[in-house]
C-alpha cells in the first residue's frame, strides 16, 4: 500500500515543493515583490505561507495521483495544469494580484512541474 499510493504521492509532492520554491523564490521573486510593493502591499514570505505552499504541494501530488487513475500521461498532465494553474492564475489575476510578467517563465516551468509530477506518479505506482 505504501509503494502503490503514498510513495508516489510523497516524491511527486517534493518535486512540486522544489518546483515552485525555485520559481517563485529564485526566478520570480522581484517580479512578485515589485508587483506587490506597485500595490502598496508587502509580499507574503513569512515561513506560514511557505508551510501552506507546501501543503499544497502534497495536495495538488494527491489529486494528479486521482487524476492519472483515468486518464493518461499527457492528458493528467494538462487536467492537472489546468486545475492546479490556470484556475489559480485566473482567481489571482481578477483579485489583480498576479504579476502578469511572470506568466512568460511560470507557464512553461508549471507545465513541466505537472508533467514531471504525473511521471513520477506513474513511474512509482501500478494503475
Amino acid at each position: 500500500m505504501f509503494k502503490k499510493y503514498f510513495l508516489p504521492i510523497l516524491l511527486s509532492g517534493i518535486w512540486i515543493s522544489i518546483s515552485e520554491f525555485a520559481r517563485n523564490e529564485f526566478l520570480l521573486k522581484s517580479q512578485w515583490t515589485e508587483h506587490y510593493q506597485s500595490m502598496g502591499l508587502e509580499f507574503p514570505s513569512e515561513p506560514i505561507n511557505g508551510a501552506v505552499w507546501g501543503i499544497w504541494s502534497f495536495v495538488f501530488a494527491a489529486c494528479i495521483f486521482v487524476i492519472s487513475r483515468r486518464f493518461s500521461l499527457w492528458e493528467t498532465t494538462f487536467l492537472s495544469w489546468v486545475t492546479g494553474f490556470v484556475l489559480m492564475w485566473l482567481v489571482t489575476g481578477n483579485m489583480d494580484v498576479l504579476p502578469f510578467g511572470i506568466l512568460y517563465a511560470a507557464i512553461p516551468l508549471s507545465l513541466l512541474e505537472c508533467f514531471l509530477a504525473t511521471w513520477i506518479i506513474n513511474r512509482f505506482s501500478k494503475k
